[in-house]
């Protein structure tokens, strides 16, 4: 996963580039590949959620967030984590530039 995390007129704006198959129940069928897509990602700083969404196989492989909000410092981490399909955890971060 990549994340990137850049504070500009007092907006950080951060874009992850996440790194997961997103194969469904239909297409696993088809391709004879096991399911395993993202269900849930989170961002935090300073532990607290910034942003977070539900998602499902019907997003492309390796699916692309871009999210903005106030309130982020230069040098403050942002930390992005999600759960799959398998329940296994990735997590990443970044500073803001």
């Amino acid at each position: 996963m990549k994340v990137k995390a850049k504070l500009k007129k007092g907006v950080t704006v951060v874009k992850v580039l996440a790194s997961s198959p997103m194969v469904g129940k239909e297409e696993s069928e088809l391709k004879k590949t096991p399911i395993e897509f993202i269900t849930h990602i989170t961002a935090r700083i300073n532990g607290n959620v910034i942003w977070e969404a539900s998602t499902g196989p019907f997003l492309s492989k390796n699916p692309y967030f871009k999210f903005a909000f106030k309130g982020g410092k230069k040098g403050e981490k942002v930390v992005v984590d999600w759960v799959d399909s398998k329940g296994k955890t990735k997590k990443s971060s970044k500073k803001i530039k």
